[in-house]
């Protein structure tokens, strides 16, 4: 129930403070991807339970080649985690917390086995230890020759043991570390 309200207020506070930034980022990705700028995609949230997550839309898809492009103004979203932002209501609808694991697609999360599925006892978050870690994930990933495999083998069994000392050792003040060192990232880039 805290950290409940805990996200409630966080997110009432982020929408209160950074409003026009989030109205801004809307009207770039509507100009950029001469589409609604939203993208939405259902992930696995809480027990296991699917929901659709929003986020700016920052690709688009080229009709001839099926290529995937990612736009001029989509990389400073991304890279500034700006394209994240429409999560602010996933967390007010109850469906993601500010902090915790980030959600999976649709496929990884029936991988977990034994203890490791008591990660999806928590909701998902906007960041988390994982996150932090991997903050530069798609960097990491473009320079592996077999991104796919190296994200399996390597990344995705690394946030696992993450999110699951996370979710035996989490407490308020220890996700308002996380949310001042996420800030530090996204700001200072380190």
């Amino acid at each position: 129930m805290r950290k409940r309200v805990f996200d409630v207020f966080i997110s009432i506070a982020i929408l209160s403070l950074f409003f026009w930034i989030l109205l801004l980022c809307w009207l770039i990705a509507i100009l950029d991807t001469k589409s609604n700028g939203v993208f939405i995609q259902e992930r696995i949230g809480q027990f296991g339970k699917v929901f659709k997550i929003y986020k700016f839309r920052t690709i688009n898809i080229n009709n001839n080649s099926g290529k995937i492009i990612i736009n001029r103004m989509g990389r400073i979203l991304r890279k500034y985690k700006l394209d994240e932002l429409p999560q602010i209501f996933n967390v007010i609808k109850g469906e993601m917390s500010i902090v915790g694991p980030r959600p999976d697609i649709i496929g990884y999360y029936n991988l977990l086995e034994g203890e490791n599925r008591k990660i999806l006892e928590l909701k998902p978050g906007l960041t988390g230890v994982a996150s932090l870690k991997y903050f530069q994930e798609e960097a990491l990933l473009k320079n592996k020759e077999n991104s796919l495999l190296f994200n399996d083998e390597v990344i995705y069994p690394d946030k696992v043991k993450m999110n699951l000392e996370y979710y035996y050792n989490h407490s308020l003040s220890g996700d308002m570390r996380i949310i001042i060192k996420t800030i530090q990232l996204v700001i200072f880039r380190k």
